[in-house]
């Protein structure tokens, strides 16, 4: 009887967990895509068409992460505004520094800490103040001047 019993108990032991499937394996969670802080408020009033929400590639830059965007129209000329913001002041340093590659003959402006040039496309005025990147697309040097120090004073 004893030995009937272990016979068993060894038949039994032998059959559990071999026939189940395999437990499928964890699958990690994507992580959610970044939520781009909505600056739209501080973008000026004056002369706004619209205004929305880049998700990525501000200015269709792959240089350049998503943000606020505002179209703008005055006496005939068409013209952007956008603020984007990063993680820290360095952050923004060098998300400017990286795009400063992509301008043609490229100004620094010392008193406002960016750059003025073409993207190939359009003038640009682009600068950092904190940990945010903004700036002025579309005008020359003369009119996106005043519109980027009203905006850098905008920005807290």
């Amino acid at each position: 009887m004893r030995m009937g019993a272990l016979a068993l108990f060894a038949v039994l032991l032998s059959g559990c967990g071999g026939s189940e499937p395999a437990a499928a394996p964890v699958q990690p969670k994507a992580a959610a895509p970044k939520r781009v802080p909505d600056h739209r408020s501080n973008l000026a009033l004056e002369n706004q068409v619209s205004s929305r929400m880049v998700e990525d590639h501000m200015l269709d830059s792959p240089k350049l992460p998503g943000g606020s965007l505002g179209e703008y129209e005055s006496k005939g000329k068409k013209y952007q505004m956008f603020i984007i913001e990063a993680a820290s002041g360095q952050e923004a340093a060098l998300i400017l520094f990286g795009y400063k590659a992509t301008l043609q003959n490229p100004e620094y402006i010392s008193y406002m800490g960016g750059y003025y040039g073409s993207d190939g496309k359009q003038p640009v005025y682009i600068f950092s103040k904190k940990e945010y990147v903004a700036g002025i697309v579309g005008l020359g040097m003369t009119e996106a001047d005043p519109m980027a120090r009203s905006l850098a004073g905008r920005l807290h």
